[in-house]
């Protein structure tokens, strides 16, 4: 979503800003960090006392994208209790983007995370049913134990389901969270103009964005 906003200061010359709106998604397990993610994020701090989300928190970004765009992300973290993905129609809907979270020191964690990017397909998608931009994050990289031929199979398993990218994170170590942010961000961003462009095109020809080539090992396109 964009709207236009006038910003006049103090009496000087007008500047037209345009100010978009993406709802995004946080899903995953629980206890695979997704709140620390959020917190690290949105507030730039990290909380050693876990407290587990029950429904939905929310969260709001604010990003100076360029001198003249303005984004605000709707950050909504879901519960990871199977008990909530009943539930995910309701959350999923008007999304734009989605933050697919696992503990890289557990294996299983990243089963559920593909389970839930599934389910995210299967009940949310753009326009001309294109799925929603999703990222992989590797949580807890900060940790030992993680399982090396778990961490090398991700680019294959990336592709295979369809996220955009991946990286490894901490959120306790504030690795790689506004790296990750940034690049979802610029996905939904291509998908924004997209749409735009294909609203305003008369032939009804539908045309889905350029895809770019990986800038680093823990990106697949």
């Amino acid at each position: 979503m964009s709207v236009p906003v006038d910003r006049n200061m103090a009496g000087g010359p007008t500047t037209l800003w345009a100010e978009k709106l993406f709802k995004v998604l946080v899903i995953g397990d629980v206890s695979v960090g997704k709140s620390s993610i959020v917190l690290r994020y949105v507030n730039k701090c990290f909380d050693e006392r876990y407290r587990a989300s029950i429904g939905v928190d929310f969260a709001l970004k604010i990003i100076e994208w360029d001198p003249k765009t303005v984004v605000r992300l709707q950050l909504w973290n879901i519960a990871g209790q199977e008990r909530f993905k009943n539930m995910s129609r309701v959350f999923y809907k008007g999304a734009m983007g989605a933050v697919v979270v696992f503990d890289i020191t557990d294996r299983t964690t990243l089963e559920s995370a593909l389970e839930w990017k599934q389910d995210l397909d299967s009940k949310v998608c753009l326009e001309g049913g294109r799925p929603v931009p999703a990222v992989l994050l590797a949580n807890k990289c900060d940790m030992k134990g993680r399982d090396r031929d778990m961490m090398s199979s991700l680019d294959g398993l990336c592709k295979a389901n369809g996220f955009v990218g991946w990286f490894e994170t901490s959120a306790k170590d504030n690795i790689n969270i506004d790296e990750a942010g940034a690049f979802l961000v610029k996905q939904m961003m291509l998908c924004d103009t997209s749409l735009s462009n294909e609203e305003h095109r008369g032939d009804g020809i539908k045309v889905s964005p350029a895809s770019e080539e990986c800038e680093s090992p823990s990106l697949c396109c």
